[in-house]
């Protein structure tokens, strides 16, 4: 099983930053893209960054210049740094990753696993 857990969020003005942190335990070996969600007040779920096991990345048209996503192997942590925030940034953000087919697929099932979430409020 994998294990995540965020760090790094609160409170900022608008135009300030911030970096979110994620550590992945257990079998960790297995997880193949990582990335980070967010979710604001009577909104759905939405990704806003995810980067794959051979670090290609990919951003949600809305952060675009602004956030980098960013993976350490060697630690398995990956990092949100969110530069220039909005006050439209204000959500939830939620660590995610992905274990996709293995040799061992009956011990190894393909799934999904979430961190706890960490606010991040951005004001005007």
């Amino acid at each position: 099983q994998v294990h995540l857990v965020e760090s790094g969020g609160g409170l900022v003005q608008t135009g300030g930053s911030l970096r979110l942190s994620c550590r992945a335990a257990g079998d960790t070996f297995t997880i193949n893209a990582m990335g980070w969600y967010r979710q604001a007040p009577g909104k759905q779920r939405e990704l806003v960054a995810s980067i794959s096991g051979t670090d290609n990345t990919n951003y949600a048209d809305s952060v675009k210049g602004r956030f980098t996503i960013s993976r350490d192997h060697a630690s398995d942590t990956v990092y949100l740094q969110m530069n220039s925030l909005k006050p439209e940034d204000t959500a939830v953000y939620y660590c995610n990753a992905k274990r996709g087919w293995t040799p061992d697929v009956h011990i190894y099932p393909k799934s999904d696993f979430w961190g706890q979430g960490t606010q991040v409020t951005v004001s005007s």
